[in-house]
Order: structure tokens, then C-alpha cells, then sequence
């Protein structure tokens, strides 16, 4: 079990999971932590891989249903519907609001790139637990691959995402893409790395507790409603200390500055950029070592 296995055998196919595990040349204890600059070399290495798993995945998990994947904008346009029918229509939420259509749109879109990669890193690691028990490989690569496949799969998410933004957009306040349009990406890509702090979080999480999975609803919700997804914080939310506390929260950074930028055609504030760029960098390198600690856990039994 513990010989090199490189994968070229004759007649071989080519598995993504199984190429993953097994582009080092090195022979290696399977589940033993190596230094943390031999982890780094061995994870850079697998970079090709770790790509070519998640193109392989990113349009393959809706397969199954007769609509495939259109289901990756169906979602967020029916939950963007479903909460304009009950905050806008109903409780009149929207007053007030220059563009609510987009402010949501904006929110429930963006949101969802965050969730997906949560909900999916969460049990990574348990649904590898045969390749972590075959194969010496960094550990880091699962949920490495769970967020590059989300990324990929946000392509055509965000494509429908501006295309709605323009069409839907009232004619009184109408979205034109400006100069500050250019300014999204640097947004989304803040947002990414930031997601990669937290898939990594999760899936060392859910592999020692596989019942957060159950409780993952609940935090994401409680997260959905102090980011300013469907409704703006400052008008329910008056009391300094919490709103000091909810608008430094980076998803809420994400939604506001991404509106600032689709809606409004303004760059974001300084003190914004700031801080989302804090969470950007500190969140994955913390992870990124608390995940790496866990090394030698990952492969074994619960």
C-alpha cells in the first residue's frame, strides 16, 4: 500500500480523484504530515490535477435531472423570486430602494458562491475517506478542488447574474456596465480566497464532527440574514456595537461593494477594500495551517 503509485500503468484510465492522489514520485507514509514547505511543493505540484478534477465536476452535479445544469442559475433565480414575492410584494421591504430587483439579485447570487463551496467542503473528507486511506497525498488538494469547481461553476452564474442586472433594472434607475464594472473581479476574487479560508475550516471540521452537516443550515441562514442578502441592515439594525459588528462581516462586504460597483457605478471605500482584503488573506493562511495540523487525522476510521 505504501509503493509508489504513479498511475501510468498500461491500460490505465485516467480517474481524477486516483490522479490527484498519486501525482508525487515520492514514496510516503500514507496519513504522516510532512513539513509544511514539503507540503506547500507537494500541493503546488498537484496544481493541474486539482484543476482537471474540478473541470471535470464542475458541470456534472445536476447530471441527474432532466433540466441538468440549468439548474446551477435555476436556483438562485427561484430563491431571488421567492424572496421578492414575500419582501417586496408582501412586506413592502422594497420602499425606499432605488433597484431592489438588483439589490437582491446581487445578494442571493453572490451568496450562493459562498454556500455552495460551504455545503460542499463540509463532508469532503468523509466522502474521500478510501482514497485518504490508499493513497500518500496532501490532504488539502479535497477541498482545494471543491472550491476551484465552484469557482468554475460561477462562470455561467454570473453571466446570467449582469445579464439580469441590465434587463430587469428599473427605467427610472437603469444599470449601465461603467468603467467600475472592472472593478467587480478584484471582488470576486477577494470573495474566493476568503472561501477557501472557510472550505478548508469545514472540511477539517466535518471530518472530526460529520454531524455539522446538520447544523449547517442553521449558521448559514443566521449568516444569510447579517449580510444584507435581501434587505439593507442599516434600516432594521440601529444599535452601534451590532452594526459596527455586521458590517464588518466579509460577506457583507462582498454584497455591498459588489452593488456599489453593478448598481451604482462607484468604487467602494477605502476602509471597505481594507477590510475585505484582511479577511481575504488571514482566513485561508489560518485555515490553510489549522487544516494542515490535521493531516494525519483524515484518514482515519470514525
Amino acid at each position: 500500500m505504501d509503493g509508489p503509485r504513479d498511475g501510468s500503468g498500461a491500460g490505465a484510465g485516467f480517474d481524477p480523484d486516483v490522479s490527484v492522489a498519486t501525482a508525487a514520485p515520492k514514496l510516503r507514509t500514507i496519513g504522516r504530515r510532512p513539513p509544511l514547505g514539503t507540503y506547500l511543493h507537494d500541493l503546488w505540484q498537484r496544481r493541474h490535477f486539482i484543476y482537471a478534477d474540478s473541470r471535470a465536476r464542475a458541470f456534472s452535479g445536476n447530471r441527474d435531472y432532466l433540466l441538468g445544469n440549468l439548474w446551477l442559475i435555476g436556483k438562485p433565480i427561484l430563491d431571488g423570486l421567492t424572496y421578492y414575492i414575500i419582501f417586496a410584494l408582501i412586506l413592502k421591504v422594497d420602499r425606499g430602494m432605488d433597484n431592489f430587483v438588483g439589490f437582491l439579485l446581487i445578494g442571493i447570487f453572490m451568496f450562493t458562491f459562498t454556500t455552495r463551496a460551504t455545503n460542499s467542503s463540509v463532508s469532503a473528507m468523509i466522502s474521500s475517506r478510501n482514497l485518504l486511506q490508499s493513497f500518500s497525498f496532501p490532504r488539502a488538494s479535497i477541498p482545494l478542488a471543491v472550491l476551484t469547481r465552484e469557482i468554475l461553476s460561477m462562470a455561467p452564474v454570473l453571466a446570467t447574474m449582469f445579464l439580469l442586472l441590465i434587463v430587469l433594472a428599473p427605467n427610472d434607475h437603469p444599470v449601465e456596465p461603467g468603467w467600475t464594472w472592472v472593478l467587480f473581479p478584484v471582488v470576486f476574487l477577494l470573495q474566493a480566497l476568503f472561501n477557501a479560508g472557510v472550505v478548508l475550516y469545514c472540511a477539517r471540521l466535518g471530518s472530526a464532527l460529520p454531524d455539522l452537516k446538520f447544523f449547517l443550515g442553521f449558521l448559514t441562514r443566521l449568516w444569510f440574514y447579517g449580510s444584507g442578502v435581501i434587505f439593507p441592515i442599516t434600516r432594521f439594525v440601529q444599535h452601534e456595537f451590532w452594526l459596527a459588528v455586521l458590517q464588518a462581516n466579509p460577506m457583507y462586504l462582498v454584497l455591498e461593494m459588489s452593488r456599489d460597483i453593478l448598481l451604482s457605478n462607484t468604487v467602494p471605500d477605502a476602509r471597505s477594500w481594507m477590510i475585505l482584503g484582511a479577511w481575504a488573506v488571514v482566513t485561508p493562511l489560518m485555515a490553510f495551517l489549522y487544516f494542515w495540523q490535521g493531516e494525519e487525522s483524515y484518514a482515519q476510521q470514525q
